[in-house]
Parts: C-alpha cells; sequence; structure tokens
C-alpha cells in the first residue's frame, strides 16, 4: 500500500491531529445532516425491491437518482474544492455517503465516480474534468479492475498506439481493461496506459466498448472495455501518472470500507427487527439464549468495524501519517464483518432468507463482491503485516 499521506483531501476544518493524537471519530452536524438528506433520497426513491427489479433488467445503474444525489445533493463534487464549483468537503463526509449507498445496496456509481475517478483527477490536477464533476454533468471511472488491490501497481494493459492524429493532444489507445467497477454509467474513463512515458490519459466513453458482464453483485455490474485506436487526452505522466491512479485505489479501499459497515448495519437492523416478530414454541425466536448470542457477536463486530472505517476516512481527511495503516485495518475488518452478517442474515431468516421475496440476497451478493474489490481481507491483513513490521499472516509454515 502506498505510504504518502499527500492523498487526503481536507475540507475546511480538517486538520492533520498532532503526533500521539487520535482523531474524533464521532459525526459531527455537518455529517448528521448529510445522512439524513441521502437517506431520505434513497428511502424515498431505492426501495429493495425496485433495486432487485432492476438487476433483471438492461439498464442496472438507476442513472436517474444518480443524477439527484450527484447534483441536487452535490455528492459527486464532496471530495473537490469550491473554486473548481465542489462541496469542499472531506473523506469523512464521502464515507457517510458510502455508508448510506452500501444501507441502501444503491445502485449507483458514487465509489467509482465520486471517490476513486475524482482522487486521480485531483492527483492530476484536471479542473475541467473536476468541475464537470462537480455540476453532477459528467460521470468518470477509473478503467483497472474492481479486483486491483492498492498499493499494487496494476499492469496496464492498454497501450499507446500513435503518437499523432488522434483527440486534441494526439494520443490513440489500445487494449483491454476486463472487470471494471462503474464504468458502464461513466462518461469519461480514465485509463492508464502503457507507453514512453506510462501516463492516464481521459477517454470518452461512447469512443470505447463496454460489454456489461453478469456480475455476482448486480447492483455493481461489472463491465468489460475494448479500445481500438481510440483518441485520448493526457492528463498525467509518468510519476505523476503511477501516483494518481495509486491515490485512487487508496481512497477507494477506505470509503468502500464505509460502504461495506453501512450494508452490514443495515442488515443486521433487518434481521434483528425479525428476531423480534417471528414466533415459534409459543415466544419470540428472539428470545432464545443461542440466537441472542449471535446476535451480539455480530452487533459487536459492527461496531469494531466502525470504529476502523471511521478511523480510515479521518485518517484521508486529515493526511495523517497512519493512514495507509487505517486503510488497511478498514478494509480488512469491514470486509469480514459485511460476509458474516449477511450470512447470518439469511441462516437467522429461516426460509424466507433463501427466497427472492427477501433482500439478503442484495446485501450477501453486495457484501461479497465488496470483500474482493480493492483487495481481499487477506490481501490488506499482509499490507498491514508489512506496515508494522511483522511477518505476513502465514508466514514461516
Amino acid at each position: 500500500m502506498s505510504t504518502s499521506t499527500d492523498s487526503a483531501k481536507t475540507g475546511p476544518a480538517a486538520t492533520a491531529p498532532s503526533a500521539g493524537e487520535l482523531p474524533d471519530l464521532l459525526y459531527g452536524e455537518t455529517e448528521t445532516e448529510l445522512r439524513a438528506a441521502v437517506r431520505s433520497l434513497l428511502e424515498d426513491r431505492c426501495g429493495w425491491r425496485e433495486v432487485l427489479a432492476r438487476t433483471e433488467t438492461d439498464q442496472t445503474y438507476d442513472t436517474g437518482l444518480w443524477r439527484v444525489l450527484a447534483a441536487d445533493l452535490g455528492c459527486a463534487g464532496l471530495l473537490i474544492a469550491e473554486d473548481s464549483g465542489g462541496a469542499g468537503a472531506s473523506y469523512r463526509e464521502a464515507a457517510v455517503v458510502a455508508e448510506e449507498t452500501g444501507r441502501a445496496v444503491a445502485p449507483v456509481p458514487f465509489l467509482g465516480s465520486a471517490v476513486v475517478a475524482t482522487e486521480a483527477l485531483l492527483a492530476a490536477d484536471d479542473r475541467e474534468l473536476l468541475a464537470a464533476q462537480a455540476a453532477g454533468t459528467t460521470t468518470a471511472a477509473l478503467a483497472v479492475p474492481f479486483a486491483a488491490s492498492p498499493g499494487a501497481r496494476p499492469k496496464p494493459t492498454v497501450r499507446l498506439v500513435s503518437p499523432a492524429g488522434g483527440g486534441s493532444d494526439g494520443y490513440w489507445l489500445t487494449g483491454t481493461v476486463a472487470g471494471v467497477a462503474d464504468a458502464l454509467p461513466a462518461d469519461v474513463l480514465l485509463v492508464p496506459a502503457d507507453g514512453v512515458p506510462y501516463g492516464l490519459y481521459a477517454v470518452t466513453a461512447g469512443s470505447a466498448s463496454l460489454a456489461p458482464v453478469v456480475s455476482l453483485d448486480m447492483t455493481r455490474q461489472l463491465a468489460d472495455l475494448t479500445f481500438e485506436s481510440v483518441p485520448a487526452r493526457r492528463i498525467a505522466s509518468g510519476e505523476a501518472a503511477h501516483r494518481a491512479v495509486a491515490r485512487a485505489l487508496d481512497a477507494g479501499a477506505a470509503v468502500l470500507a464505509s460502504e461495506q459497515l453501512g450494508a452490514a448495519e443495515r442488515c443486521l437492523e433487518i434481521t434483528v427487527a425479525y428476531l423480534k416478530e417471528r414466533r415459534q414454541f409459543g415466544r419470540q425466536i428472539g428470545s432464545f439464549q443461542a440466537l441472542k448470542h449471535r446476535v451480539a457477536d455480530l452487533w459487536v463486530g459492527v461496531t469494531q468495524a466502525r470504529a476502523a472505517a471511521r478511523y480510515a476516512a479521518a485518517c484521508l481527511a486529515a493526511g495523517a501519517a497512519d493512514t495507509p495503516v487505517a486503510i488497511a485495518l478498514a478494509k480488512a475488518a469491514c470486509s469480514d464483518i459485511a460476509v458474516r452478517v449477511a450470512q447470518e442474515s439469511v441462516q437467522l431468516h429461516g426460509g424466507i432468507g433463501f427466497t427472492w421475496e427477501h433482500p439478503a440476497h442484495l446485501y450477501l451478493k453486495r457484501a461479497k463482491s465488496s470483500s474482493i474489490g480493492l483487495g481481499t481481507a487477506d490481501w490488506h491483513r499482509a499490507s498491514l503485516a508489512g506496515l508494522a513490521g511483522l511477518d505476513p499472516p502465514g508466514a514461516g509454515r
């Protein structure tokens, strides 16, 4: 994982904690108000039955909902400075929105566009695209596989094929990228490409071939991208391009952890409500000691994951030196608990939990796919061990 801390994008009040001082993990007033606005919108426009119905259509992403979330609520420009039309907020606010999109398993490209692609553009200082993103008129996606891990430079599978004759800067790209998240609703693709030197290029999505693939989680459907001598504009080159991609993946992993937290929390809420309502043998099944213990263990796990996710968001927002450690810890913890809660939800709901008539399967699919995205829990634990100067798990066996 990248050890740089310049990836943080801070809000007006964000300051790096002094040595030995922990960042505030509580939600501030602005974050609470933002949560309320986003949750209200998603409860009105993104019920689980609507989400499920959309997964069975050709348009799995809800672009109408995304336009409202991006433009009307300003979520697309949270990380973008005010002088570029954004909100000038920080990763703390972005993490709150991610919690809510995870809670609703919302089929919107918030993670891919407002976080990953935006961080790459911030690193490249491309104000033109940043302004379009902040206005909510342009959706972008970073063309790297969703399974790419932070810290390990993704090997480019697209190459620069001609120095002249295409695009405003005269660049052409050829190649393929498999399994890209949030590319289907994108207007612009940010493509890392091999060349002399390595670079990051902006490509109009309409000039590339996007092939939707059947994904485990159809609320975040993946796509395979093909570029056949498509015109492109270079936005960063050399180490600047590597840094932009690295920062984007770091930020994506941290915010994905918050999304996993939101999904786990909502899944636990649904399960507890069911245990209070369902009766067997003349009593609520939630009164059985064995089930109490299982749910209590889940609650402890979710609470611990919240602390880890909040710490990662706070460190990223403040540019703390502990940011790489915090991201690895959060993604590992939140990946584990999200899968565990979703699996237990299916089991504790009994027969209905295994059917299409209950949202448990939506949360399980989101949890499983997110646990693979942007580094698995095992990958982040190994990264964490390396950052702490320890042998990775399993070493020496």
